[in-house]
């Protein structure tokens, strides 16, 4: 299990609920099966279908998921000894980043071959692209802005919540010109302004877990959060559930 960083889980919670800014609560619109022993570390939709990278040593992978069913129709294992973490589209490919190994992947999306590496100071825990730049989270509060051509680094995002550093920055997706993001052992997703780095508004799925009916374990949290652009429809799922759901964002509370 990863070691609390900045801010201790309690610590970390007490300063998401007293922020100020606005919180969002969800319906549930659809549920579909999930792997329940899929360790879910990145995620997203394209092309029809989820594409998902599960982590822990000796079972980390990278697969295309048929979303009505949860049929995992193609996987790529990863080596033993990496934990795969966060993944991201960029063109015909699919990059990958991992946890300790201080190494990213660029697999082919068509065959899952992989067809080059890179390397990064530092762990790796969430990806996601604007279709121009990859967006990478670290478990700190600062998110790195990478070329997509020579994984380079542009810029980083400093992170905050009512002016506070926000740290435990985990799985991320871009929607609609934001980053969403899980914050790790939280029920809650941070949607980030990627050039100010402010957080404008916090979305609670508090309850979705026991929803979910996920096996009682400290590991199995929130972490997974796909975008259908097209459709505009929003799923989340977390580490061994059994359930990915999709949901709708009610108005924020007053």
């Amino acid at each position: 299990m990863r070691k609390l960083a900045a801010l201790g889980a309690a610590a970390l919670a007490a300063q998401i609920a007293s922020a100020a800014v606005p919180v969002q609560g969800y319906s549930i619109k659809a549920t579909y099966p999930h792997d329940p022993q899929a360790f879910t570390q990145g995620l997203f939709f394209k092309d029809g279908f989820l594409w998902e990278s599960t982590g822990q040593y000796g079972a980390s992978s990278v697969r295309k998921v048929e979303l009505a069913t949860g049929k995992v129709l193609q996987k790529r294992d990863l080596p033993e000894k990496v934990f795969g973490e966060g993944i991201a589209p960029h063109g015909d490919s699919i990059v990958g980043i991992t946890w300790m190994n201080q190494a990213g992947y660029v697999m082919d999306q068509g065959s899952l071959a992989i067809k080059g590496t890179f390397n990064y100071l530092g762990e790796g825990w969430g990806l996601t692209s604007d279709g121009e730049r990859l967006y990478m989270s670290d478990g700190t509060p600062e998110i790195r802005v990478l070329d997509p051509k020579n994984f380079g680094e542009q810029r980083r995002i400093k992170v905050t919540a009512d002016g506070q550093p926000l740290a435990q920055i985990n799985e991320l997706e871009w929607v609609d010109g934001q980053i969403y993001a899980n914050v790790w052992q939280t029920d809650r997703i941070a949607r980030i302004d990627p050039f100010s780095g402010h957080v404008l508004g916090w979305i609670d799925l508090s309850g979705l877990a026991a929803t979910a009916k996920a096996a009682s374990d400290a590991d199995n949290v929130l972490n997974g959060i796909a975008y259908d652009a097209k459709s505009h429809r929003l799923f989340v799922t977390g580490k061994r559930w059994p359930k990915l759901f999709e949901i709708v964002l009610r108005p924020p509370k007053k």
